[in-house]
């Protein structure tokens, strides 16, 4: 099993998902698809399988995950039409507070500050807002998105590339000599009574810290530079 926080090869090679060098909303939307027919597939066939077990629970368990995914595909198609621009969205959310271009440099109480890059659901309300009557002014994702964009990163990536720059220092750490307890290549540092601890030094710690970050282009625990950010 594959620990949660960290990715195995197999996931990482995504290369069959998309045409370009990042997937588009319209991939995800036709790839999410794609899994709910194969999982109301496997539900169907696991009703007749070839030894006699009852597996009542996980064929309704599949259906309701098809269900699941199906609606996150239907999501993606629309936020597909949105991004395009064919789908008009509301300047503004209901508080009144601006998103995209427009938030630069306001300071939002609502939402967690300015709602420069806006989420799924923000997109949605927008589209949904936009269809109310009342005269509302509206505009389209690419007008209120112009100049944006480049250098963005993702914060489920922002925390992934985290979580392997905080891998890489712990393997790092273990082949440094810790000049506060002598620890050596492959060994963790010790308490003064001798006994090993998961905490390295501050030393060590530190210099396997610096070691990793020029490496990988980090400032800390924050990117210098992002080539592949979108």
């Amino acid at each position: 099993m594959t620990n949660a926080n960290h990715e195995s090869a197999a996931e990482t090679n995504t290369a069959d998902l998309m045409a370009g060098p990042h997937i588009t909303l319209d991939e995800l939307a036709t790839e999410l698809s794609a899994i709910d027919l194969r999982l109301r597939q496997l539900a169907r066939a696991a009703e007749v399988p070839a030894t006699p077990v009852e597996l009542a629970d996980i064929i309704e368990s599949l259906r309701s995950t098809a269900v699941t995914v199906r609606e996150k595909g239907q999501h993606m198609g629309q936020l597909a039409r949105i991004v395009d621009g064919e789908v008009p969205l509301a300047t503004t959310f209901p508080t009144g507070d601006p998103w995209g271009v427009a938030a630069r440099a306001s300071d939002r109480q609502d939402f967690g500050g300015p709602a420069i890059v806006p989420t799924v659901w923000q997109l949605l309300k927008l589209a949904t807002d936009a269809t109310r009557p009342g005269g509302r002014e509206t505009t389209t994702y690419p007008e209120a998105m112009a100049g944006l964009g480049i250098g963005w990163e993702s914060k489920a990536a922002s925390a992934r590339r985290r979580r392997e720059r905080n891998a890489a220092v712990a393997a790092e750490v273990l082949t440094l000599t810790c000049e506060k307890c002598n620890a050596t290549d492959g060994e963790q540092c010790k308490t003064a009574k001798g006994w090993p601890a998961d905490q390295a030094h501050v030393g060590r710690q530190r210099q396997a810290e610096a070691n990793v970050d020029e490496r990988l282009g980090y400032l800390g625990d924050n990117p210098v530079a992002v080539p592949d950010a979108r």
